[in-house]
């Protein structure tokens, strides 16, 4: 029957992902031509990438919605190579990009993207994003400049503006205001929230209207159009014109140092930009499918070497189109297929009307999107995460501009790891660490998990952690504590947080504790952490679980302190405390109309070498009714061995399940005995195990030896409060 409904399900998303195919091949059409001619390349060169890895990761990808095509964040790296080495020197390199990419998917590989600091990922992509906004800004506005880099192109756009508006140059005005009236409707498309208007994505408009005005000119007014031939989109050459002069990739440089420069330097940037794209779009498919990367670099790699040996820039997965797919329904890999066989029908039928739409209108698409890639707000909002990031951040970006992308990475990599020593005044934290199994993972039941993380978890070895949360089905529940680790970077947080909203969507949930325990100089929930100082000097921050517990408080009506308390001599009288030393208490939910307090408790057992500290959830249950003392919790084997060894297993006469479930000690069997009524004994068996220790009128109740997450939290607190009412109704 499943399979029945899969296949009715498969056939009926096929119209819907065919129209999603045209919608994305509109945007995808200028981008493509925009991303060629940016690089220097022959504007067809785009179009063949886009179709190229449309056909072959259509069919032989890892992913579901993602298109294929040329990524914006090669554009300059292939405007080097090409200056540097000639167009068809640039075709071979992409070609042995596109092997390399291809033997990288088969050593499974695609893990690597995991080991890239995120503050240092931003600042790459935001230099690429001044590249792209440099160079085409001065196009954008009917002008073609050359300067030595990008920061003389930025400091040249007064110069350009006064050039384009004030000197008497019809075409150029003319060229300039199309190239305005383009980013204008960029910019204001965001805006818009009208259905029919957003059917079209924004690039598409600008085709549209540039055609419409040409036709205007023409036809209507009979007069020559005012942006001359010159600024126009140079004709590209009709399907058989293509399939007749394919290029010939020049291999003759292949043994020279700049040759491989350039190889590497298109093969770090593809891999990358594919990577993050992938992690982007699995997080937007509606279906919440979790891609197959190292198949889709496979894909990607094969693609690539085909595009260039048919004329086409190299191919990666990319995120606007993407994201286009799947609002407008794409669902499956038939979508990219689509895209690209339209791009084809586009080529066929209208490549010499594209010779009407102005090259400035094409290049506001690539300003605007350089813009978005270097925007103010995200510099704010790297701030907000920690001043240490902002360093990070710019000293990438820097040197990406100045050196080049590869140096970008490996600085951005070098420095993030130099701060993170300079953090924790300590080099030995990772020396010492970072080849140690940091990450242990429990089942504690058919759905629940728990996985302790130890001494750091950073950039560096997230991977650990990553292999673990990847086997875990994403409807279950997990709990990721991190009280056992010294560090937990930015890069690990953001990553998490990607995670949780995972397992959410499926219908599972992924809490993070113990991040409390560590000190933080930033309120954003993605900011480092790190064991407190002695001086107390750093602030904890709030994490989510504590604002979580607050919310959790307000819905219940009682009052809530994260704050650090000491007041533990009423805890320290339970047996189960009489062998540890308690520190503090924190996280305090307070019931006082009921005389229940929640809190996780800080506690050290063992003395010298053997001393370990533990954070664990506790309830403490006042009673107005007098109470035996004793012990209740969940029998095991240890318990048996107890039983005949130190404390006797009490048996409650005529309830075998019960006495076989639970091990009951304590010194006072008579009262013990009659303590435990019919109504006590349903309520236990019929609920979770708990270990339950009565004291002085007082409940100590607790799950695990860990703290709880928030929903194990709400589920202590509900079974305390339901058990004291047990007890004093019995």
């Amino acid at each position: 029957m499943t399979k029945k409904k899969n296949i009715s399900e498969a056939i009926s998303s096929i119209p819907r992902n065919v129209f999603s195919g045209l919608v994305v091949s509109f945007i995808a059409l200028p981008l493509s031509l925009g991303l060629a001619m940016a690089s220097d390349a022959p504007p067809i060169s785009g179009v063949i990438a886009s179709i190229v890895g449309g056909v072959v990761v259509s069919i032989l990808g890892g992913t579901y919605v993602t298109i294929s095509g040329p990524g914006k964040g090669l554009v300059a790296v292939i405007l080097v190579s090409i200056s540097s080495m000639g167009l068809s020197a640039t075709y071979a390199a992409i070609i042995c990009s596109g092997i390399i990419l291809l033997l990288l998917g088969f050593l499974r590989l695609g893990k690597l993207a995991d080991y890239f600091p995120s503050s240092a990922i931003q600042g790459v992509l935001a230099a690429i994003g001044l590249i792209i906004l440099g160079k085409q800004f001065h196009i954008m506005l009917g002008n073609k400049i050359f300067k030595d880099n990008t920061i003389g192109y930025l400091a040249a756009i007064p110069e350009t503006i006064q050039s384009s508006f004030f000197y008497e140059n019809q075409g150029l005005q003319s060229a300039a205001i199309a190239g305005s009236v383009s980013l204008l409707i960029m910019v204001v498309y965001s805006k818009i929230r009208n259905k029919y208007l957003r059917l079209i994505p924004a690039p598409m408009w600008i085709v549209v209207l540039s055609l419409t005005f040409s036709y205007y000119c023409e036809f209507i007014t009979k007069t020559p159009n005012p942006i001359s031939e010159k600024y126009m989109v140079p004709m590209i050459p009709g399907f058989d014109e293509i399939i007749s002069s394919l290029p010939t990739p020049d291999f003759s440089i292949m043994a020279t140092v700049v040759f491989w420069s350039n190889v590497t330097a298109l093969t770090l940037i593809a891999s990358i930009e594919s990577l993050l794209s992938i992690k982007a779009v699995d997080k937007l498919d509606l279906r919440k499918r979790r891609s197959n990367v190292n198949k889709e670099i496979k894909a990607l790699g094969l693609s690539t070497a085909l595009s260039g040996l048919f004329g086409g820039l190299s191919v990666v997965s990319v995120i606007a189109p993407s994201s286009v797919n799947i609002n407008n329904g794409g669902s499956v890999r038939l979508s990219n297929f689509c895209h690209s066989l339209f791009l084809s029908i586009f080529i066929l039928l209208l490549s010499t009307e594209l010779a009407r739409i102005p090259l400035s209108a094409l290049m506001a698409i690539l300003v605007y999107t350089g813009y978005k890639l270097a925007s103010p707000a995200l510099v704010k909002k790297i701030f907000f995460i920690g001043k240490e990031q902002l360093i990070i951040f710019f000293a990438t970006l820097l040197i990406t501009l100045k050196i080049g992308l590869i140096s970008g990475i490996f600085a951005g990599i070098v420095i993030t790891f130099f701060i993170h020593v300079l953090i924790n005044k300590s080099f030995n934290l990772f020396f010492k660490n970072i080849l140690k199994p940091n990450v242990l993972m429990f089942k504690e039941s058919d759905s629940n998990y728990f996985i302790s993380v130890k001494h750091f978890c950073s950039f560096l070895n997230f991977n650990n952690l990553k292999n673990k949360l990847d086997v875990i089905p994403q409807e279950n529940d997990v709990v990721v504590d991190f009280s056992l680790c010294a560090f937990v970077d930015h890069t690990a947080l953001e990553n998490i947080d990607s995670y949780q909203e995972l397992f959410y969507k499926k219908g599972g949930n992924l809490e993070v504790i113990g991040l409390d325990m560590l000190g933080t100089r930033s309120e954003h929930p993605f900011a480092l952490r790190r064991v407190l100082p002695l001086s107390g000097l750093i602030n904890r921050g709030v994490t989510k679980r504590e604002n979580s517990l607050k919310t959790m408080a307000e819905e219940l009506g009682v009052s809530y302190s994260a704050k650090k308390q000491q007041r533990l001599k009423h805890l320290r009288n339970f047996r189960f405390f009489s062998l540890k030393k308690t520190k503090y208490i924190t996280n305090v939910l307070i019931n006082k109309k009921e005389a229940v307090s929640l809190f996780d408790i800080r506690f050290s057992q063992g003395e010298s070498i053997t001393e370990g500290e533990v954070s664990t959830t506790m309830l403490l249950v006042e009673l107005t009714k007098k109470t035996p003392s004793f012990t209740l919790t969940k029998e095991g084997l240890l318990e048996r061995f107890y039983a005949i060894t130190v404390d006797k297993d009490i048996d409650i006469d005529g309830y075998k399940r019960f006495s076989n479930r639970f091990y009951l000690t304590g010194k006072n069997e008579k009262k013990i005995k009659l303590f435990f009524s019919k109504n006590i004994i349903r309520f236990l068996d019929d609920n979770p195990s708990y270990y339950i220790e009565s004291f002085n009128n007082s409940l100590l109740i607790f799950s695990k030896e860990r703290l709880a997450s928030v929903k194990e939290a709400k589920s202590l607190l509900e079974f305390g409060l339901n058990f004291k009412k047990v007890i004093l109704e019995a």
